[in-house]
């Protein structure tokens, strides 16, 4: 299973588009925030979305989409937060810590603009970066195990 992970698009709808025409094999495409009107204005133009998960960013004023989401995809838990409301500016402590307490094995966030991958006794992490600035992240789930990638359009 090939999922894009997507954060921070603020205002460039067609950064998204980029790299989902690029991943057509995609069959799941999880927003960290940070660009809400963006995904919506993609949807309402574009039939050919992949399945998408969607949380709210510090910029995404008056949303009603959750500041946190937990789901299973591929057989794996993934936690899933745009990362302010776990400090993630000031290191992922904390969010390393609300990830392990939801039992996930992929942990998700946005919010610094830098792309992270990484892996902590059993936990992987990533921030895809912003994808104003052509950055994203793919992740495969493959009965061999999981792997995180970064990406540049």
């Amino acid at each position: 299973m090939r999922i894009l992970v997507i954060s921070d698009s603020h205002g460039m709808p067609s950064r998204i588009l980029d790299a989902v025409e690029a991943h057509p094999e995609a069959e799941a495409l999880i927003f960290l925030g940070d660009g809400e009107s963006d995904i919506e204005m993609l949807e309402s133009y574009c039939r050919s979305l992949p399945s998408m998960i969607r949380v709210a960013g510090n910029c995404d004023f008056s949303s009603k989409l959750p500041l946190m989401r937990v789901v299973t995809l591929g057989g794996k838990k993934i936690y899933c937060t745009h990362g302010h409301t776990e400090h993630v500016k000031y290191g992922t402590d904390e969010l390393i810590c609300r990830a392990r307490q939801e039992g996930a094995d992929i942990v998700l966030y946005g919010h610094t603009h830098s792309s992270v991958t990484a892996y902590d006794d059993g936990l992987y992490i990533m921030n895809p970066g912003s994808i104003r600035d052509g950055h994203y992240g793919m992740i495969d789930i493959v009965p061999g195990g999981i792997m995180l990638n970064e990406a540049k359009l």
